[in-house]
């Protein structure tokens, strides 16, 4: 009888144990998801208080240029603070201090090249490889077919610009280039992607130009990238000392010793990166996202789906647009991108079509990328000052970029 009630006891103590530990488990879980929703209520809400601050600035200064303007500190400025117990920060990266790749020619692929040290003739054979995958009917220079419909899953070169700059590793000459022995990015992969854009917009700002964008619009002369860093940083002879920045493309170009700047150079930011950190204790709720001025501003190049099911290609604001729970502008509806995520799908509106189909389930992506436009429907407008073309939440940081060899 003695031993039953032993082994009863040991039993009944080591189901005990086992739910405990169970038990702490789902109790640490849901802390955590309770956390993460707090904390994106702050992220949000200083994110909306960013953009209010941005708004201010451009209104009055006509666009963004460089946070030097002011406003590298908004909530500072907003006299704006989380709850207690939280803290926030906010970082920017301009992303059209870049070059889009939708607007990039031979030559700018060839500069840049031979400003790695690349020989021209091999220069020209990668740049010509990548238009040859990024242009549609291009006919490349050297003459050479590629190989694309001969490897073991045959594909074809889409005749678009570049959606992830993964696809380098499909492109003929470039996977050699851009990809080390093991198949994983390199430093000139990496430098690549610091040098060219997957949106679209007018020109790059050369408020935030690195060496690199410099070199591929044609300013390779170390002098002249020195002059413009000298200039920005306030250093040197011309004008007060501090950060400055320029307003006019005639002033850029009289620090760059040039008649007149490239088409594709700029002076004023097109889209920009947004990023947002709130803590509390031990946990940490990132959001990135980049926003463009609502108009003359940047768009997203990528494929949509017609409602007739046939995959089509569109930069066009009028029909490539986000179709989600929330209709409507991003002013009345951002507090509810987190919880609706799971909702959207891509579609393209027809201008005479009936409704846009019901949102289905998502992919368990942890971030949306928007196509501008104007929904059927829409809910009232509030003029919102800017368009969202990406949102990510706890994003993994991506590692910075390497110096080039000079500087």
């Amino acid at each position: 009888m003695l031993v039953i009630v032993l082994v009863t006891l040991l039993f009944t103590s080591v189901a005990l144990v086992a739910f405990i530990e169970q038990a702490s488990n789902d109790l640490l879980v849901e802390s955590r998801v309770a956390a993460a929703k707090r904390l994106r209520r702050e992220a949000y809400s200083a994110l909306e208080v960013t953009l209010a601050t941005l708004q201010s600035f451009s209104q009055a200064d006509n666009g963004l240029h460089s946070p030097a303007e002011g406003w590298g500190d908004p909530l500072g400025f907003a006299g704006w603070t989380p709850r207690e117990g939280c803290t926030a920060e906010v970082t920017f990266e301009d992303e059209s201090g870049k070059i889009p790749l939708t607007r990039v020619d031979a030559a700018t692929f060839v500069n840049l090249f031979v400003s790695w040290k690349m020989a021209p003739p091999d220069a020209e054979k990668l740049a010509d490889a990548l238009l040859g995958w990024m242009k549609k009917d291009y006919v490349p220079a050297s003459g050479a077919p590629t190989d694309y419909d001969q490897m073991a899953i045959p594909y074809a070169a889409p005749g678009r610009a570049l959606r992830s700059y993964s696809e380098l590793a499909a492109i003929d000459e470039a996977r050699v280039v851009f990809y080390d022995k093991q198949d994983r990015p390199n430093d000139l992969w990496r430098r690549f992607a610091a040098t060219f854009s997957l949106f679209d917009y007018p020109q790059a700002d050369l408020n935030s130009a690195q060496p690199d964008v410099l070199a591929a619009l044609g300013f390779s002369d170390l002098s002249q990238q020195q002059r413009l860093a000298d200039y920005l940083a306030g250093k040197g002879a011309s004008g007060p000392p501090g950060p400055r920045w320029f307003t006019s493309a005639n002033a850029a170009a009289s620090v760059l010793g040039s008649g007149a700047l490239p088409p594709l150079a700029g002076v004023q930011i097109r889209a920009l990166r947004i990023g947002i950190t709130i803590r509390e204790g031990r946990s940490v709720f990132r959001l990135t996202t980049v926003v463009t001025p609502a108009t003359d501003g940047a768009t997203l190049v990528q494929e949509t789906v017609s409602l007739s099911g046939a995959p089509t290609e569109t930069n066009d604001t009028a029909t490539g647009v986000m179709v989600s729970v929330f209709h409507g502008n991003m002013g009345s509806n951002i507090g509810h991108v987190a919880d609706q995520r799971d909702k959207m799908v891509q579609v393209e509106l027809k201008p005479a079509g009936g409704p846009p189909p019901t949102p289905g389930p998502a992919t368990g992506a942890i971030g949306v990328r928007f196509a501008t436009g104007t929904p059927a429907n829409p809910s009232p407008k509030l003029n919102y000052p800017f368009t969202l073309l990406e949102i990510w939440e706890n994003a993994e940081m991506p590692p910075a970029p390497p110096a080039p060899p000079d500087a």
